[in-house]
């Protein structure tokens, strides 16, 4: 009988930390486009816009990896709750890494706005009404997508926080290569 994993792989490991990373750069330019004005704040915003679609494109691509790779399941002794409360807000941080760049992508497209990745290229708008309603109604779903991006994360820290040193199970361990495996 095979050995249950009891760490990641390394491309389920880049994939979290990438997105987290992103995930976090996001926070700051949005953070500096609101401290800002004129061109630089809009600078921000396209940089904004085309981390959000790289977040969008890795996070499909970790759902496929994890279709084809499944998590490793909880530690024996947690609680049922605990294990649907953790699946939830897996499903939730992928509802949202994906939604939340859409909702931006269809704004900008409603806005006729264009969005360039990088500099690189542009990416092509969505093919919507051009209409400031339909782009405002889509900034309001996004910036509400915000919000509950902040509790899943806060609540997925804690979480990990709780494994670690509450639970003092080797789940953190599965994820942060560097933190030893507890016996």
């Amino acid at each position: 009988m095979a050995e249950p994993r009891n760490r990641y792989s390394t491309v389920s490991l880049i994939l979290h930390w990438g997105i987290a990373a992103l995930v976090v750069t996001q926070i700051a330019l949005i953070t500096a486009s609101d401290a800002t004005e004129g061109p630089i704040s809009r600078e921000f915003v396209s940089v904004h816009k085309a981390v959000g679609l790289s977040i969008l494109i890795l996070t499909l691509v970790r759902l496929g990896w994890r279709v084809a790779n499944p998590a490793i399941p909880l530690p024996q002794g947690n609680p049922r709750w605990q294990r649907l409360l953790a699946r939830a807000t897996h499903v939730l941080f992928y509802v949202l890494l994906i939604g939340m760049p859409l909702g931006g992508w269809a704004a900008s497209s409603a806005a006729g706005r264009e969005i360039s990745w990088f500099g690189l290229f542009n990416w092509p708008l969505l093919p919507l009404p051009q209409s400031r309603e339909l782009a405002g109604q889509f900034m309001n779903m996004h910036e509400l997508g915000t919000k509950a991006l902040y509790v899943l994360l806060a609540l997925h820290v804690i979480g990990a926080l709780k494994h670690h040193f509450v639970d003092q199970d080797n789940v953190l361990h599965r994820m942060i290569p560097f933190i030893p495996r507890r016996p």
